[in-house]
């Protein structure tokens, strides 16, 4: 009778809110999204000559989508994701991170598999909200794939406030 007693009282101690069973929400990036940020990224980049491949990832740093541009380095498609999985992962800009990184002991955060030091990947925010990120690789230096990789974020600017 004790057991039988206790097993209705614990019971009793559990959450009953509806709220606790609903299935959670939350925004992310859309392929009409992910496909507009390419647009811009291309074309920002088209105007220096170029040739980038360009890698957005959504909220769980899982690629979206993938744009390889005509003649860019085999390796650029992987330096892409790496930047937006960084962005993604860190919520800061691949250049930032390798400025957070450059030494001490925060250079350790470097060894995370998937991560790269190196400019070209940028979050894209929800207001406050990081909900995906996109790389940028092949423009010549991080800081230019960084330019182009903002200028595709601007697209979609008015959808993400």
């Amino acid at each position: 009778m004790k057991l039988r007693s206790l097993i209705v009282l614990a019971g009793l101690c559990l959450p009953a809110s509806a709220h606790a069973q609903a299935p959670q929400t939350e925004r992310n990036v859309s392929m009409s999204m992910t496909q507009a940020i390419i647009a811009g990224v291309v074309e920002e980049c088209a105007k220096s000559s170029y040739r980038v491949s360009v890698v957005i990832v959504d909220k769980a740093g899982q690629v979206s989508a993938v744009l390889r541009g005509d003649g860019t380095s085999p390796h650029t498609v992987e330096f892409a994701r790496m930047k937006a999985y960084t962005a993604r992962t860190r919520n800061q800009t691949s250049l930032e991170f390798a400025a957070a990184t450059a030494s001490g002991d925060a250079m350790a955060l470097r060894q995370i598999p998937g991560v790269i030091a190196i400019g070209g990947g940028v979050p894209i925010r929800a207001g406050s909200e990081p909900i995906g990120a996109v790389g940028v690789s092949g423009a010549p230096g991080g800081d230019k794939d960084e330019v182009c990789a903002r200028a595709g974020i601007a697209r979609v600017a008015a959808a993400l406030n």
